[in-house]
């Protein structure tokens, strides 16, 4: 996966303030590009970065060292959140705008289901407020889309190979999860089997995320409301995330001073949008590595990257594939590649120090990328 596409589809009914969520994430997205004028901005895609202080710490550790006059810029891991509309009952059959739905459902990495916790007696809706219907109403329609495209599959004739074999058995496995009215991710299936599955992409394979668009009076329970609704849906905790959509418009307008003091008199601690894309990458099982100037303890290189970078990838990722996250070059030319943690690099206040204290390691191609790592890739010409 590459660091800069992490795409989460934002999906849900009519009235459940899912229009409000992403209007929020478009303004952070708008102070980003500010900053960063090559990013993209699209009418139903809001790219906003992973906020992280161990980027700020190493640039103020580089400015303190007198290694530059000026701190290197901090570019950030991104999240691409995609505002999805067209999800309305028969959107499985293309009806209304459904086949624009599914195809842009299939192009993003996780899917976000924004359902209504809060009361509000202008909106128009069948029923009370029930978060679990909501959710099972959303995931019917991807489960029947994903059942026709079962049923198009046709069992494999003649001399079966392995893989054909492995593919036909997911496919059984999928129906009838599916027909016991569970997700498709709810197959038990092998590791082989896996990777047949994954190449239909299905939509209820696709791990999820359940923002409750809660009141701002529930703001303070909101733990306690993401356990209550992890437990009825039968997901996990980490997939749950409370946040009043309301609030997070507000916040998104104000100055960072004004959004602090906001954030205190709510009893909040941080923003439900750095919540939620903190629980993305969780659910994603995803993690960051960085990147630092070349001489973090001199001058910088000519023609040397004068930046600090975290670069996204997921768990178990070795060193040859992180070094291919930056270039193909750095995966194809890899020799080895001096690593040291985060904590470290700081304590001992850069490279230099670091190496005659022995902090610094020198790992191969197999060397599991661990998260908050700090690595100099050594490739060869």
């Amino acid at each position: 996966m590459s660091s800069s596409k992490l795409a989460v589809g934002i999906v849900g009914l009519p009235n459940v303030g899912k229009s409000t969520l992403f209007n929020a994430l478009l303004r952070k997205q708008q102070a980003y590009a500010a900053n960063f004028p090559f990013a993209t901005i699209e009418p139903n895609v809001g790219i906003v970065p992973v906020l992280d202080k161990r980027l700020s710490e190493l640039a103020t550790m580089i400015s303190e060292l007198g290694s530059a006059n000026r701190k290197p810029p901090c570019s950030y891991a991104t999240v691409e959140f995609v505002d999805i509309a067209g999800l309305i009952a028969g959107a499985h059959k293309g009806e209304g705008l459904g086949n624009k739905f599914l195809s842009h459902i299939r192009e993003v990495d996780t899917i976000c289901h924004v359902v209504r916790a809060f009361e509000n007696q202008d909106i128009v809706k069948e029923g009370s407020v029930n978060p679990k219907e909501d959710l099972i109403t959303i995931e019917t329609e991807l489960a029947l889309s994903d059942m026709s495209t079962l049923n198009k599959q046709q069992k494999p004739k003649g001399k079966v190979s392995k893989e054909d074999a492995d593919r036909w058995s997911a496919i059984q496995k999928m129906r009838q999860v599916i027909n016991d009215g569970k997700p498709a991710r709810a197959a038990d299936l092998t590791e082989e089997e896996m990777a047949q599955a994954k190449m239909l992409n299905l939509l209820t394979m696709k791990p999820i995320l359940v923002v409750l668009n809660i009141g701002e009076g529930d703001i303070g329970m909101a733990e306690e409301l993401e356990k209550k609704y992890a437990a009825e849906i039968g997901i996990k905790f980490d997939q749950v995330i409370a946040i009043c959509a309301k609030v997070e418009e507000e916040l998104s307008s104000l100055s960072e001073d004004e959004a602090a003091e906001y954030l205190s008199e709510l009893g909040m601690n941080k923003p439900g949008l750095e919540r939620l894309i903190n629980k993305a990458f969780s659910t994603l099982n995803l993690m960051t590595f960085l990147t630092v100037p070349i001489l973090l303890d001199g001058p910088a290189r000519p023609g040397g990257i004068w930046e600090i970078k975290a670069w996204t990838v997921k768990r178990g990722t070795n060193a040859t594939q992180a070094a291919g996250e930056i270039h193909t070059d750095f995966e194809n030319k890899f020799i080895k590649a001096d690593v040291i943690s985060f904590e470290d690099i700081i304590e001992n206040k850069g490279w230099k120090n670091s190496r005659e204290i022995g902090k610094v390691r020198q790992e191969g191609k197999n060397y599991i990328v661990q998260e908050g790592d700090v690595i100099e890739f050594k490739i060869g010409s």
